[in-house]
Parts: C-alpha cells; structure tokens; sequence
C-alpha cells in the first residue's frame, strides 16, 4: 500500500470514531430526574401521613363538640391563628346581580354579609348567627353564633373575608357596643376578654350562680341575669373581686343605656301585675330611680333605646295583637303612654340616628321606624331584603 492511501484509511478511521456518540460515565439528566422522583414520593408519603393525622384530630374535635356535656367543658379560645400560610385566604366577592336598591343597614343573611350599598361578601366558615357586631376603625365584623347542642361559638371576620374562630362551645356571649370587649360563660365562670385586632387578650373570670348569664356590657361592667325564667340582674365589675347580687331582685330585662349610663328595663308591678319601666342606676347597685307603667309589655326582652334617650322600641299589645311600640321615656311616669310603631321586632334594634330605627321582623323583612310618621298615626311597614331568599333570616349588624 502506497504511503498516501495509507494515510487516508488512518483519517477515515478516526473521523468515524469522533462521529460516534460515547455513552458518558455519568449522566446528569438522569440523576436530576431519579432524584426529583424520590422527592416526589418522599413528599408524597409524607403529605397521606400529615392527612391521617390531621383527619384523627378534626374527628376527635368534633366528638368533643358533640359531647352532651351542655357545655360546661372549657370552650376553645384562639388567640391568634396557629399558622395561617396553610389555609387559602378568600377575597371579598361581589355577587351578581348585587341587591337594589339596597337597605338602611349592613346585614348578615346566612354567610354573607350584604352591605346597605348591595356589596356581598362571603365569609367561609360562618355558622347560624343570632348577632353582628362592628369592629373598631371598622376592621371587619364579631359573629355571634346561634345556640347548638355544642354551646355557641364567636368568629372574627376581616375585610377580605377571612374568618378564625375565636371561642367555640361557649355559653351565652355578649359583645361591647363598641366592639372592644367580650364576655361569656364557660361552665361555672364568667370570663371577659379584650378585642385586639383577631386575638382575644387578657381573660378575667369570676364564678357564676346556676343558670346566670351575661346580657350586655355597661361600660367596663358586665350586667349579669341571675335566672333567664326569672326576675334579678347583678353587675359584674371585671378587677374589682367576684360578681355580688344586689338589691335588683325584679327586673325582668334590661334594654339599653340611657346618656348618662343609667339603664331602661322592665320589672313586674305586683299590685296591678303590670309590666311597666324603670330606670335603673348601676353606680347604685342598680337601684331604681324611676317608673312609669301604661301600655303592657311584652316579657320577651326585644328593645332598643336610640341615641339621645328618648325613645324606646319594644313589643307590646294593642288590644289583642303584639305590635312594637315606641315609648317616649321623656314622659316616664304613672300615666305612661306608647304608639304602635310596626310589626313585632327580633333580635337587636339599630338606630341610624335619633329618630330613625331599622328592625327585623318575624317574616324576616327588615321595617325602618321613623319617629315623626308613627307619632303622626302612621306605623312602619315590612319590607323584604332585595336579592333575599324566602326563609332566609337577616341578622342586623350593630356597632359604630
């Protein structure tokens, strides 16, 4: 073989071993795709391991709630949320068609909260309601829940429509008007805590008589109804030692606060067995400072004083039929009189201002009082909630 053509087999040869692909010791593709699968499965495995716990706890807790202990066990008080990056926050949603042309009042119907301009917002997680109360600087909103077998339960709701519940399994709760301060009955105590954004801060607890409850807040006090069936009110003052019953043995209700933070309720006049009013005041162990008796009165304890204390709205009887009245507690005395002003009212009163008040029926419908119409023989008329169903229950929402 000449020289040149042995020259040209020897550059043939290596241009074909450089043409063909040598497998490489190591491959880096496949070791990032093997190791990116066993994390796969070890997140996998652990994620079904998170979920069996998670499910015996969620079982466990509701066995507790369903216990028929009435109760009387320790309710649960969220101070904060434990960790809120693993749940979704929802957002405010607008609903279409939004209802039209609205109402006086923000209201609560089912998990919605409907406000008086038509905007919806869903708030997850809401149960059955019996109150709604404004947060300060108008923050979001305390719901109140309705009474089960498992007690009540108290959530917080924000503006973008995130909830967290703050008590469960509670007794009966009371909020302040201005949405600072909660009080409830756990077992045998009475506990008041502090609002501070989504947390419940500083309990102070104080034992209870059998069957005694909170009703309301007056000012830093709470005002206690020793037996629902019965007549008698204590007040609570939270630092000042344990809850003492006073001379207040008759008072069948109390239904608000007057300017000057003396109190409006009903007692029971036993020579006539008239329900009448009488004017309470707390800085005297609630002794009462004045009465007037007339119209008679319903025992149900629905009512509300408007701002200026003048006027209250509450149920009574016109010859044979509950109609609401509103009384003029400017004239309270022995010739007390009081002017249909519409249907029954449930649940709370909210006053817009002075002379305007907006209820919810029986029907559910709302029914705005105003104070000049009814005094001119002219009683307020039911209307239905725009964009609410038949059987829905709006619950009014209070606090300023």
């Amino acid at each position: 073989m000449r020289p040149d053509e042995l020259d040209d087999a020897v550059r043939e040869t290596l241009s074909h071993q450089v043409a063909v692909a040598r497998p490489l010791s190591a491959d880096p593709a496949g070791q990032a795709i093997r190791r990116a699968n066993r994390i796969r499965r070890r997140r996998t495995a652990g994620g079904l391991a998170l979920a069996a716990v998670a499910t015996v706890l969620v079982s466990t807790g509701m066995a507790q709630l369903g216990d028929d202990s009435g109760g009387q066990g320790t309710p649960i008080v969220v101070i904060g949320d434990p960790d809120p990056s693993v749940r979704p926050i929802p957002s405010a949603t607008v609903a279409a068609p939004a209802p039209s042309p609205g109402t006086s009042v923000d209201l609560l119907v089912g998990g919605t909260l409907i406000s008086a301009d038509g905007e919806r917002l869903e708030l997850a997680g809401v149960g059955p309601a019996e109150a709604v109360h404004l947060l300060p600087g108008d923050a979001g909103w305390l719901v109140v829940g309705a009474p089960t077998t498992a007690g009540r339960s108290l959530w917080v709701a924000q503006r973008d429509g995130l909830v967290q519940v703050l008590l469960a399994g509670a007794g009966a709760i009371v909020v302040a008007p201005d949405g600072r301060q909660v009080a409830w009955r756990d077992g045998t105590n009475l506990l008041v805590a502090g609002v501070v954004g989504t947390q419940l801060i500083g309990p102070v607890r104080t034992p209870l008589p059998a069957d005694a409850e909170p009703v309301r807040f007056v000012g830093d006090s709470v005002l206690v109804r020793l037996d629902p069936g019965r007549a008698g009110h204590a007040l609570w003052r939270p630092g000042a030692g344990q809850l003492t019953v006073g001379t207040d043995r008759s008072t069948l209700s109390v239904y608000g606060a007057l300017p000057d933070g003396r109190l409006v309720g009903q007692f029971s006049a036993a020579a006539t067995r008239k329900t009448c009013l009488a004017v309470l005041d707390p800085k005297r162990d609630l002794k009462r400072v004045g009465t007037g008796c007339g119209p008679q009165l319903s025992q149900d304890g629905a009512g509300g004083i408007s701002p200026d204390g003048r006027w209250l709205l509450v149920n009574g009887w016109v010859g044979k039929a509950t109609r609401a009245l509103l009384v003029d507690l400017h004239r309270l005395g022995p010739d007390l009189t009081a002017v249909p002003a519409g249907p029954p009212l449930t649940g709370a009163v909210a006053w817009m201002t002075e002379s305007d008040a907006t209820y919810v029926d029986g029907a559910g419908q709302l029914v705005r009082v105003d104070v000049d119409r009814v005094r001119a023989g002219k009683p307020a008329q039911p209307a239905p909630v725009p964009g609410v169903q038949p059987g829905d229950r709006p619950v009014l929402v209070t606090g300023s």
